[in-house]
């Protein structure tokens, strides 16, 4: 079965996430532009995935559990998770690892952590928008133990992409799916035996993506995900 899907979706938890990206608006709007598939993966946390995971169950969307994280290279790399509790526990433990500074939302944007009813019950006061202490290989290691599934992100774009930061695909760790910036060129070869993800990074509404990036899965399942991008092309 083919399912649509957008797997890069910023909140306003996330400080470059515009306010009006609550976790009610981006999946009402999933819902209109008829996506199935959904993932909210904000900054080095995950405080607005319980309220979403409530919402999405009433749309009947499958929200898929996620987290951009930024390493100690300043690389961004999607983490894909079992369920949301693993993701908010591991948000958690990012949080240790974040610089010690606190947020200036004045100048980086507010962290807003919202509820089911698209309130704000708390102001994450982290440094998101920083890298973490933590290496890629340590990042993908961690995502891995806990049953998720690391993805590099956007690796032909800005200098946050793996192929630009780093100059090519790393021998390690090794990684069986990749995101690609699709309005960007990106050489063949590290893609070659890998799944490939094309989704917005949206931090506005407006830029969720169309139906227009399907994944052929035998269910609408998070496992079935994880395990579509575990295995090797």
């Amino acid at each position: 079965m083919n399912f649509f899907a957008d797997l890069h979706i910023h909140s306003c938890l996330s400080p470059c996430g515009d306010n009006d990206m609550t976790p009610g608006n981006i999946l009402g709007m999933a819902v209109v532009k008829g996506l199935e598939i959904v993932a909210i993966s904000d900054h080095n946390a995950a405080r607005n995935l319980p309220a979403a995971e409530k919402i999405a169950a009433a749309y009947g969307l499958l929200l898929v559990p996620a987290i951009e994280i930024t390493t100690s290279e300043e690389v961004h790399m999607l983490g894909y998770f079992p369920d949301v509790q693993t993701a908010v526990d591991f948000g958690a433990m990012l949080k240790t690892h974040l610089p010690p500074g606190k947020n200036k939302p004045a100048f980086f944007g507010e962290q807003l952590v919202m509820n089911e009813d698209d309130e704000v019950i708390d102001h994450e006061d982290a440094l998101l928008i920083g890298a973490t202490d933590l290496s890629l290989e340590e990042c993908a290691a961690k995502v891995r133990a806990v049953g998720g599934v690391p993805v590099p992100a956007h690796i032909n774009r800005g200098s946050n992409g793996l192929l630009v930061n780093l100059g090519m695909m790393p021998p390690s760790p090794t990684f069986t799916t990749v995101e690609v910036w699709r309005h960007l060129p990106c050489p063949m070869e590290p893609m070659e035996n890998k799944h490939v993800l094309h989704s917005s990074d949206a931090h506005y509404l407006e830029d969720i993506q169309e139906p227009e990036f399907s994944l052929r899965l035998p269910e609408k399942s998070v496992a079935a995900l994880l395990d579509w991008m575990r295995t090797q092309k």
